[in-house]
């Protein structure tokens, strides 16, 4: 054989070695592995775009149903401008300058924010979370004089439909409420403040019952005077029962109708704790035919003696006759020798005498009832003032 034969002879061989021969009934089957996988992920991203468009449309439409009906009951919705997005696993509505006048408030009250955020999960549209941007302004109208929240972080869960929730919650840190806008009078503020709201096992359509949750970490109060003004922890669990519905109402509504129906707030467990003063409770109120606050919770305090001289610094504060200190004169008169921190010492011994000797936390604690008669409240036998009309 010539050296030309001998050369393309080694050619062939090395080229069938390198590449060797794809028998013709294989070829298609592994194009078809290769291509299959990719076809079936367009297919499922067309119909997960064509779902989520459908899905947001559906959304939208929801929406602007539900403000309509809000509308009709006199809650009137609006955004200064809206967009939506969240493609591909949620569904986002973005709500800028966000206002809504409740008409059913006489005069008219307006409450506006800086932005409103709500998602939902393409899978579980039933649950909302939202995000509010502050500042929140809330106005009567023709009342110049606004009150203004402001926070570091706020946000609320809803459960259930708009008209119709399964279960509420909302939590905001570092807030702060003025009266007159940022740099006006403080009305009061707290570093965390959660609510929580939920249909209860044993609610019906018929007659819903409500279970309650509030928790307050360094709050204050400096509007509701001095003492209120010192930072305090806060947690309390409760049932209310007699409501007519879950449907958002304005109180002058809410209050006769819970009233109408003896409707009770049942206080199952309350704690707060105020410097070295602790105060757990439970009990049970209602409201009274005049709309004042009516029922009995026992009281459970550690740490008087340090409350006692709270009051006592206080008091230098408070106009020798003001109704406003109805216990601190009673105390006045139970020691009427004493001055300085002998008559809080001795007040708190008798308040002491008054009520049962108990252990709160590991702390020497009494036990007395607060009592509200149609406004009227008292601790064990002491007198606290009188509680203004609800509505």
């Amino acid at each position: 054989m010539s050296s030309n034969g001998n050369a393309n002879f080694g050619f062939a061989a090395l080229v069938a070695g390198t590449f060797p021969m794809i028998h013709p009934e294989l070829a298609p089957s592994r194009s078809r592995w290769v291509v299959l996988p990719f076809l079936v992920f367009v297919v499922l991203a067309a119909v997960w775009t064509g779902f989520w468009f459908y899905a947001s449309s559906k959304a939208q439409a929801t929406l602007a149903q539900w403000r309509e009906q809000e509308a009709r009951l006199g809650r009137t919705y609006t955004c200064g401008s809206q967009s939506a997005g969240g493609y591909p696993f949620r569904l986002e509505v973005r709500c800028d300058d966000a206002a809504v006048e409740m008409r059913a408030f006489q005069p008219t009250l307006r409450i506006t924010a800086k932005s409103l955020l709500v998602v939902a999960q393409v899978y579980d549209p039933t649950l909302l979370i939202g995000e509010i941007t502050g500042p929140m302004t809330v106005s009567e109208a023709g009342n110049p004089d606004a009150v203004v929240a402001n926070w570091r972080l706020a946000q609320i869960s809803v459960r259930g439909r708009p008209n119709a929730p399964e279960r509420v919650s909302m939590a905001a840190d570092d807030v702060r409420i003025d009266r007159g806008g940022q740099g006006g009078s403080p009305l009061a503020s707290a570093t965390h403040l959660e609510l929580h709201g939920r249909a209860d096992a044993a609610s019906t359509t018929a007659s819903p019952v409500a279970d309650l949750v509030v928790r307050l970490s360094g709050a204050t109060a400096p509007a509701a005077g001095p003492l209120a003004a010192q930072p305090l922890d806060a947690e309390a669990t409760a049932v209310l029962r007699g409501l007519k519905s879950f449907a958002p109402r304005p109180l002058p509504v809410a209050l006769p109708e819970l009233q109408a129906a003896g409707g009770r707030l049942e206080i199952s467990s309350a704690r707060l704790q105020q410097g070295e003063t602790i105060v757990q409770g439970n009990g049970s109120f209602g409201l009274s035919a005049s709309a004042r606050l009516d029922g009995t919770m026992s009281v459970s305090i550690a740490g008087f003696d340090k409350f006692m001289a709270s009051l006592g610094n206080l008091q230098k504060g408070l106009p020798a006759a003001s109704p406003n200190r109805p216990a601190l004169s009673a105390f006045d008169r139970l020691a009427p020798a004493l001055g300085g921190g002998g008559r809080n010492e001795i007040a708190a011994g008798l308040l002491g005498l008054l009520g049962e000797r108990t252990v709160l936390e590991g702390k020497q604690a009494v036990t007395m009832q607060l009592r509200l008669t149609d406004g009227a409240a008292y601790l064990g036998p002491i007198p606290l003032g009188q509680i203004p009309p609800l509505y």
